[in-house]
């Protein structure tokens, strides 16, 4: 009589899971490895959170949500008392970029900003709107540092300007613009709450880093403003120029020897400001960090589980322990599967259980250190612990597909960690031209790190917008999907090959 797990009966693949769990866990260097995994995640997050030591540090501004925000520019304002609006002609908006310590050339800066701005008061991440011509974008509406409509398109010019009007009506704010000064075009109406009874509003300019390549270089930009009208209750005899940010024009934007100003009277002004008004990118932020930066130990805890999964089959061909293996289940592919099932279970419980101790613990220390870490929703936190076990359950299984398939452990190992782990050093590496870092954030296993992300691209924000950045150009999941096609088409290859060549 055969017995159930030789003959495929109903109980025989739960046999061959218990067998195979029964392997793993009698082998120490192969529980030993997959703690170690475990572990490597949350040390790491200790070793980030305390070697991180920023206390002194300049805070970083929130905006009404609670969001990051960077909110530099140069403000020419008075106080409007109740409801009002403004209108004013934008005539000349020019940019200039630094070309070396002391020189500015003329140059592109698309988000570059000047126009009419309603704001409570003068503090970084107070609610405002906006309405604005750009660089290389027209007219604009903006509100709350992350809501950005377009307006009426093309450049500003002496021969072609644009008219711009803000007016408040209690909380909503509406931005108006024209060609001619004829015929208006509603850009939007926004509502914005926390504006109080008596609100700062006028002229503003902001000059975003223009990005070259994977660097950006302060940039400043001057704008021509001309019939200048008010309506409501303006206090105040004249209008007042204040830098609102850092008073360090370098760390403000301003590329060196350059700094914000204004001139001009009878409802003619010129302006020069630097900075930007938008959402916060990890770029603008050198003294902020993210999660998936305090989860850097899931590199190495990667190559611990590449080295167990190769292990998990390598060492039977090793030992000729396959032939009992193999003997035991004459459907063959059934034991690839049953090792698959255990290798992939066990890993994924061992990075959930390091994630979810590496995220609060790193996170503490690094805020008491003074790093800024950018805020994440609960559910983000949750996609984290999730994803980085499923990216280390993933390879490990790659790994056992890969051992099965060369039958040598060194080569296993050697073969997952060129596919997984190399990419992902090049993708980290910040002079790696951003196309190919993209590339291999597509294409090759190592795209499931789009788990650890974060970061948010933003339309109107310039970056550098690559992986060693934080940003990865596939979504999380479909980033560890990447991983998971290879692994099941590893796996696949590695069933056929064990059912054709192995006795």
């Amino acid at each position: 009589m055969i017995p159930a797990h030789r003959s495929g009966g109903p109980d025989g693949f739960p046999r061959l899971l218990h067998a195979e769990w029964t392997k793993f866990r009698t082998v120490p260097g192969w529980v030993v490895g997959i703690v170690a995994a475990a572990l490597l995640v949350v040390l790491f997050a200790l070793f980030a959170g305390v070697s991180s030591d920023q206390k002194g540090a300049p805070p970083v501004p929130t905006g009404p949500g609670g969001e990051p925000v960077t909110d530099s520019f140069y403000f020419v304002h008075r106080p409007l008392a109740g409801n009002g609006g403004i209108t004013v002609s934008v005539s000349a908006l020019a940019s200039s970029i630094p070309t070396g310590p002391a020189e500015l050339r003329p140059g592109s800066v698309p988000w570059a900003k000047a126009g009419l701005i309603i704001k409570d008061g003068t503090r970084q991440g107070s609610p405002y709107a906006a309405i604005m011509v750009t660089g290389g974008h027209g007219v604009r509406m903006q509100h709350g540092y992350v809501n950005d409509t377009a307006g009426l398109p093309g450049p500003v010019s002496a021969a072609s300007p644009r008219l711009l009007r803000l007016e408040r009506s209690g909380d909503t704010i509406t931005g108006y613009a024209s060609a001619d000064g004829a015929h208006w075009t509603k850009v939007g109406a926004v509502q914005v709450r926390g504006l109080g009874p008596s609100a700062q509003a006028g002229l503003f300019v902001a000059s975003p880093p223009s990005v070259h390549g994977k660097s950006t270089r302060g940039s400043v930009s001057t704008a021509v403003f001309g019939d200048l009208r008010v309506q409501g209750r303006w206090a105040g005899g004249g209008w007042t120029g204040d830098q609102i940010g850092p008073e360090s024009p370098t760390f403000a934007g301003y590329p060196e020897n350059t700094s914000g100003s204004f001139t001009g009277s009878d409802g003619r002004f010129t302006v020069t400001g630097a900075g930007d008004i938008a959402p916060a990118v990890r770029e603008s932020l050198p003294t902020g960090g993210t999660l998936g930066e305090i989860l850097t130990g899931t590199f190495a805890a990667l190559i611990a589980v590449i080295v167990v999964g190769s292990l998990f089959i390598t060492t039977e061909y090793r030992t000729n322990l396959i032939h009992v293996t193999l003997a035991a289940s004459p459907r063959r592919p059934r034991v690839l599967m049953a090792k698959a099932i255990v290798l992939g279970a066990v890993t994924f419980v061992a990075g959930l259980a390091g994630a979810a101790a590496a995220i609060p613990l790193g996170e503490r220390l690094a805020r008491a250190n003074g790093v800024f870490i950018f805020p994440t929703a609960a559910s983000t936190e949750l996609r984290l612990q999730l994803g980085i076990a499923a990216l280390l359950a993933a390879a490990s299984i790659l790994a056992l597909a890969t051992g099965t398939i060369f039958r040598h452990g060194a080569g296993a190992v050697t073969g997952v960690v060129v596919a997984v782990v190399l990419p992902y050093i090049l993708m980290a590496i910040p002079f790696m031209p951003a196309s190919v870092s993209n590339w291999l954030g597509r294409v090759t296993p190592a795209a499931a790190f789009a788990v650890q992300q974060t970061l948010v691209e933003h339309h109107q924000v310039a970056s550098v917008y690559t992986p060693s950045n934080g940003y990865y150009p596939l979504a999380p999941w479909a980033g560890l999907a990447v991983l998971a096609g290879y692994a099941v088409v590893s796996l696949a290859v590695a069933a056929v090959l064990l059912h054709r060549r192995d006795a």
